[in-house]
């Protein structure tokens, strides 16, 4: 109880300062650091959206994009002001501990299961990325994982678990790439495998892979994007003022509106979602 009632003063005073420099004009630490995931890199929403957020603050905004895993190991050590991941758990289990304030969830797109046009394993026919993925084993067709603890080989690896199989080192037709997004993309291009991916980092590279979408349904593959301000309490020092002005215009109306339209010039169709 203690906690939550300091947790609420800490966020009261926060935004009450932030409030203060933003209308000041010249905040007191111009330096954020935000540490991300790749796809909110990579698709270049966040480079779309940071010359904005400078200019309306007056704060330099320090972009360090890893695998969600990593990001949010950033924000443990101490490394990072602010979050913005989409790894449900795993940022659970970071406010739980004392080093986030709250988790604030605004958008989201969707994974998809990317493969050769040619679909070896028929999984374009399946209701649901549980049974496409048994049908990938079932035919050892190759696959790409990223490998890399990040958002997106979290939701890999429970789609795995879903379908009751636990595939690894002993299977050679289970490729763990250890890399990013974009990167681990090209590898399945290269080796005509399937791979999950978020769909707005592969809407980003398309033009440059042979691989096609064969399955976006289902609830299961829905991506959650949330914003964290590091806990100043567990990590002194850290920019927590700044940390919320970059959550306030994240979240705020313009911003949404931004993210709402972000794709449709280039792709033909929104890469993000507004919503929790």
């Amino acid at each position: 109880m203690k906690r939550t009632i300091c947790l609420a003063v800490v966020i009261t005073m926060l935004l009450v300062l932030g409030a203060a420099q933003v209308l000041a004009g010249e905040p007191e630490n111009k330096v954020i650091r935000c540490s991300t995931t790749t796809s909110v890199n990579d698709t270049g929403l966040l480079p779309f959206l940071q010359p904005d957020f400078e200019a309306l603050t007056g704060y330099e905004l320090i972009v360090v994009s890893n695998g969600s895993g990593a990001a949010i190991k950033l924000g443990e050590s101490g490394d990072a002001d602010v979050l913005l991941v989409h790894s449900k758990a795993a940022e659970e289990e970071f406010v739980l501990n004392g080093y986030g304030l709250s988790r604030i969830s605004f958008m989201y797109n969707y994974f998809v299961i990317i493969g050769p046009a040619s679909d070896p394993a028929g999984i374009a026919a399946c209701e649901d990325a549980a049974e496409a993925f048994t049908a990938i084993a079932d035919s050892k067709s190759l696959f790409v994982s990223r490998g890399d603890e990040s958002g997106t080989h979290t939701a890999e690896k429970r789609v795995w678990t879903a379908a009751g199989l636990e595939p690894g080192r002993q299977d050679d037709w289970y490729i763990s790439a250890g890399a990013g997004m974009g990167a681990s993309l090209n590898q399945a291009n290269e080796r005509e495998a399937y791979i999950l991916s978020d769909k707005a980092t592969f809407l980003s590279m398309q033009d440059n892979l042979d691989l096609v979408i064969l399955l976006e349904r289902g609830e299961d593959m829905k991506n959650v994007y949330s914003l964290i301000a590091c806990n100043p309490e567990k990590t002194p020092g850290l920019n927590a003022i700044g940390a919320q002005a970059f959550i306030d215009y994240m979240t705020g109306e313009a911003t949404l509106e931004k993210i709402a339209d972000f794709g449709k010039d280039t792709y033909g169709q929104v890469l993000f979602y507004v919503g929790p």
